[in-house]
Formats: C-alpha cells, sequence, structure tokens
C-alpha cells in the first residue's frame, strides 16, 4: 500500500506543507493550474532555502501584489489603528486576508489586515470583499477542478470554519473568518488538495506535532499557543511544546492534517520512494524549521481492508415536488460536502408515487445537510442513522492519450489493483474540447493504461 508520512516536528502550516508536495514531485504545473482555475488574484512564488543547513522549497502565495508579514512584523506596521478597526468590525466579518500559515503567522480570525484591506477600512469602504463559507464554496465549485479536489478543499474549509464558529460561540454560516475567505488559504487549501490527489496515495499517516508555545500577541490582545483555533483543529491528535516557544502549526495547518491525516503514529514501516522538505519561513539556530513528507510503500503484509469509518445516512421520502427541484437538491447536497446522493422511487401510502432522497455524508456534516434538505424540499421529516463503511483503498495515476491526460482511478484490494476506471470529468473535458465521442475517450484511456501496466 503507498503511504505517505508526515513529521511535524517543527509544526505544519498551509505553504510548509505545498513546499513539501512539490519537493517530493509534485510538479509546479499543477498548482499554478490550479490558482489559475480559482480565479483569483494571486500568484506563486517557488524557491529553494536551506534551513539549518537542509535544502528545502519554500512556496509563497503573493495576493494582491504583496506577501503576507509575519504577525509581530505586520502588528506593528499597523499599530493601535489595527485594532481599533478589527474590533469594530468584529461583529460584521473579519479580514479578507488569511494568515499566510507560515508558522509565525496570525491563526485567529480577529488578526491581521493586508495593508491594502486595512486601508480600505480605514477609508470608511464597505466590507464587500470579505468572504464567508458559502462564497468559498462556490469559488471552489465553479473552479476547473477534479470534483475529489474541490471536495477535499471544501471540507478543510469547513473543518476551519467550523473550528472558528465554535471558538466565537456563533454559527459556521453566520460569520466570516478571514482565515475561510483569504485569497492565501484559498490558494493553500484548494492547491494542498490537489497535491494530495496527485500523489496518489491510499493513506496519509502524521507524526505527533510540535505546536511550539509562549505567548502570541494578537489583535484583540495576547493569547497562548497553540491559538484557540489550532487547538480545536487538533483535537485527538498528539500534540507537543518541544524547544522553540513560538507559533509552528497554523489553523490552516490544522485543519489540513484534521482533514487528510487518516491517522497519528511514529514512523511506520515503509520502503522510502520519495522524500521532500517544505520550508517554514523562520530560520531557527540549530533547529530545522520544515515539514518533512515521505512517500513509500508499506513492508506490512495488508491483509485487510481499509479501517472502518462512521458515516451518516439521511433520509427523506418526497412525494409533492417538482423533478427539477430534486435535481437541483442533489447537486446541492454534493456542493455542501454530501459523499453520495441517491434517489429511489418508491410507492407510498394510499399508492402515491414517490422518491425516497438519501444523503451519505460524515457525521460532522449531518446537521448542515439536514437543514439543507428541510430548507430546498417539501418533505416534513428527515430520517438520521450511523452506519459502518469499509472502503477499497484509492490512488490515482495519469496517462496520456493521443487527445490528452486522463487520470485513471485505481482502487487496492490487500494491495493489488482490483478495480480501475478513467475519471469521468477529465474524459468528459477532452469530448467536449476535441469534439471526439465521449466512449471512444474512455475506450482510449483504458487502452493506455493497460499497456502501460503490461509493459
Amino acid at each position: 500500500m503507498r503511504i505517505a508520512y508526515l513529521e511535524c516536528f517543527s509544526g505544519i502550516s498551509g505553504d510548509m506543507f505545498l513546499g513539501a508536495l512539490l519537493d517530493a514531485g509534485v510538479p509546479p504545473e499543477l498548482f499554478t493550474r490550479t490558482v489559475e482555475a480559482l480565479g483569483v488574484e494571486a500568484r506563486l512564488e517557488i524557491s529553494r532555502v536551506q534551513r539549518s543547513g537542509i535544502s528545502a522549497v519554500k512556496l509563497d502565495v503573493v495576493a494582491a501584489g504583496e506577501k503576507e508579514l509575519p504577525r509581530e512584523e505586520f502588528l506593528e506596521k499597523q499599530g493601535h489603528h489595527h485594532h481599533e478597526h478589527e474590533h469594530a468590525q468584529h461583529e460584521h466579518g473579519h479580514s479578507a486576508r488569511d494568515d499566510k500559515q507560515h508558522e509565525h503567522s496570525d491563526p485567529t480570525p480577529e488578526h491581521s489586515h493586508s495593508g491594502q484591506e486595512h486601508q480600505q477600512h480605514s477609508d470608511g469602504h464597505s466590507h464587500s470583499h470579505h468572504r464567508g463559507l458559502k462564497e468559498i464554496r462556490k469559488i471552489i465549485h465553479e473552479a476547473a477542478l477534479s470534483e475529489s479536489t474541490k471536495q477535499r478543499a471544501t471540507k478543510i474549509f469547513e473543518a476551519l470554519g467550523a473550528a472558528e464558529a465554535k471558538i466565537h460561540n456563533t454559527n459556521i454560516e453566520k460569520i466570516h473568518f478571514h482565515e475561510v475567505g483569504a485569497i492565501d488559504a484559498i490558494v493553500d487549501i484548494t492547491c494542498a488538495a490537489a497535491g494530495v490527489e496527485a500523489l496518489g496515495v491510499d493513506e496519509i499517516i502524521c507524526s505527533p506535532l510540535n505546536v511550539g508555545g509562549g505567548m502570541v500577541k494578537c489583535a484583540h490582545g495576547t493569547f497562548p499557543i497553540p491559538a484557540p483555533a489550532t487547538l480545536e483543529l487538533l483535537k485527538n491528535a498528539p500534540i507537543y511544546s518541544g524547544e522553540i516557544q513560538k507559533e509552528l502549526v497554523t489553523p490552516t495547518g490544522a485543519a489540513i492534517v484534521n482533514v487528510l491525516a487518516n491517522r497519528f503514529a511514529s514512523f511506520p514501516r515503509m520502503k522510502t520512494e520519495k522524500i521532500g522538505y517544505g520550508a517554514g519561513t523562520r530560520d531557527f539556530k540549530d533547529f530545522p524549521n520544515v515539514l518533512r513528507l515521505t512517500l513509500g510503500e508499506t513492508s506490512e503484509d495488508h491483509k485487510v481492508l481499509a479501517p472502518e469509518e462512521t458515516i451518516t445516512i439521511l433520509e427523506a421520502n418526497v412525494d409533492d415536488m417538482t423533478p427539477q427541484v430534486f435535481g437541483y437538491v442533489m447537486d446541492r447536497a454534493l456542493q455542501e460536502g454530501a459523499l453520495d446522493v441517491f434517489a429511489t422511487a418508491v410507492q407510498m401510502k394510499k399508492n402515491r408515487p414517490a422518491m425516497l432522497l438519501t444523503v451519505l455524508c460524515y457525521p460532522e456534516d449531518a446537521q448542515r445537510l439536514t437543514q439543507l434538505v428541510f430548507a430546498e424540499t417539501t418533505t416534513l421529516g428527515v430520517r438520521t442513522r450511523e452506519e459502518k463503511r469499509t472502503r477499497l483503498g484509492r490512488r490515482h495515476l495519469t496517462v496520456n492519450t493521443k487527445w490528452g491526460e486522463v487520470r485513471i482511478k485505481l482502487a487496492n484490494l490487500n494491495g493489488s489493483i482490483s478495480n480501475y476506471a478513467p475519471e469521468y470529468e477529465d474524459c468528459r473535458r477532452i469530448a467536449e474540447q476535441q469534439r471526439v465521442p465521449l466512449k471512444a475517450v474512455i475506450q482510449e484511456a483504458i487502452k493506455v493504461y493497460l499497456e502501460r501496466e503490461n509493459g
């Protein structure tokens, strides 16, 4: 089984994770295309740096023409004026600029502005540039990205938003977070989701996390490290504070681990294939400020399926709704994070034909999706139950057809490939662009894959 192991001995942030992905072989063009697909005003700067003698890849997101400053430098630059405006806008939405997700940057929602946005506030302009989770979902959903990338990115944002909402004792849909809304975070999180898909691993294992220590000055005062949102996201994860008394894990880094890590463990038994180092912004003396990503195959015999997971099943009978609305509800549920949605024709009392709507989701998404079903359908009740699900391990590889690249989804059972299928979205895009039948693209992708596997 192919796995990725994250070593967070110096914490984790969004840009450190992306740097490690690049150093481990994820092509930079993937991130560039992802940023272009999102349609946000940002560009990437990629460089190779040294961190206590270790060569690592440093990735910076340049949003609105500038990089994010370290938290302490930024607050010193903004001064008291920054504090006043942050406090004044707390009830109406936070700054749209994310903590850049370096280990030094601002993790809590009441923190840093970019200089440009701070000026907009001081000039009395509207807060329309703030982005809430609803708008973030829309940006990701409309991007020309794979469905799995969009679902992963959305889930990371939702985990981050849920943590902030709990900290502030409010509903996730009612508050605007600059972590959720910033261009930096949109790029970091969506590229992270795309990069993980490109790795094609069956499992991501994470080490215990060094969260740093001490106190950190924020716009609303001084807070202990780890910041509240970070600690909320790292529930049930093994964490510790080492010799570096600085902020090492950011909320975006914690959200990435929260969603993408399958489990936490010490270094697993594995045959190492690739190693990547992602650099943080600070260069600590005699301490490598890097995230290490190791890719390889487990050396253990895997005789069992992937671990079971708990999912929630939502069901509702609907007999008085137009088919157009039913289809819309199914699409909305998938956009909102449902794992799967399907409809079954049923016969209700008095022999009325009806549809049974079934939504599969993770337990933490059940309440939001239940509200969606009530809001968008005519049902008067939603049934809920929890079930165990066992999935085959999955990964992707890319084949080159005569019309372009197509990803092949592979399912693994006991270490061998049990199923394979071309990604529908890739095949559909090629069929539309090249004006060839969809079935021809699918057949060609399978043919190229089998030829590759058979040498």
